[in-house]
């Protein structure tokens, strides 16, 4: 299980809300990636909409924990702000921190990241933000007191996979917190390579919703998520530059 703030969850795998041609077809892939959180952006909830058809009316509150997030914030302000309204619109202390850099690249503004935590953290939030792949960052965020931390693996929505998987692990040894990977999976086995190096869960979004069967690859990253993460915790053989006999040659008879 993995601990965020006081929930305890089981699935590791938490999804987005975005993307989806329609809220049914998004229920619909939560529920086959078994996920017991999903992130909402709060500055893209239309308050204004009819009654019964908005994105938290197909939500299963009472299964799924809902994580707002400060997408689309560009300055510690904004994203402070936002974070305030999320926690009165939806009785949550939980929130994805996201204070954006640059608008093409969507890569975090780190200063304004660490501006943002320390004073959301003092006001009672349980922070999990969006970052670099940095271990110094990660460290410097749980200092401030996140309750984990979430560097990329690539820019958002790009599928691109683990970039830099050594920068994971770093971070992965630097922090006691959970590491969440969040941006940049593309497929199932992104997933499972997260989950092998150590990560306590993967947020995605794009890779499910934007697949050609968005149904079937949630299910797919629901069992590669389960996947890595056992093989995580089996720990895998050394590497070996030669050949190693899968069967011993001693007491084998000579013909």
């Amino acid at each position: 299980m993995i601990k965020l703030g006081d929930h305890l969850l089981q699935s590791r795998l938490i999804a987005g809300t975005g993307k989806y041609a329609d809220f049914s077809l998004m229920r619909e892939c939560h529920q086959a990636a078994g996920t017991q959180m999903v992130t909402l952006a709060m500055r893209r909830v239309d308050l204004s909409g009819v009654p019964g058809a908005g994105v938290l009316d197909f939500i299963d509150r009472e299964q799924i924990l809902v994580l707002p997030n400060t997408a689309g914030c560009y300055t510690a302000e904004d994203a402070i702000t936002t974070a305030h309204l999320a926690r009165e619109l939806l009785g949550t202390r939980l929130l994805k921190l996201e204070v954006i850099g640059d608008e093409r690249t969507l890569f975090p503004d780190i200063e304004g990241t660490l501006e943002a935590a320390r004073v959301l953290v003092k006001d009672g939030f349980w922070v999990l933000p969006y970052t670099l792949d940095d271990p110094i960052t990660c460290k410097r965020l749980e200092d401030i007191g996140c309750v984990a931390v979430m560097p990329l693996a690539a820019p958002i929505g790009s599928g691109l996979g683990i970039r830099n998987p050594t920068n994971l692990r770093l971070i992965r040894e630097a922090v006691s917190i959970p590491v969440i990977v969040d941006a940049g999976l593309g497929t199932a086995s992104d997933a499972a390579i997260a989950m092998e190096l150590g990560m306590d869960a993967v947020l995605l979004n794009t890779a499910i919703a934007g697949a050609r069967d968005p149904v079937r690859m949630a299910e797919a990253f629901k069992h590669a998520v389960l996947a890595g993460r056992a093989a995580y915790e089996a720990g895998r053989i050394p590497r070996r530059l030669h050949a190693s006999a899968s069967s011993p040659l001693d007491g084998i008879a000579d013909f």
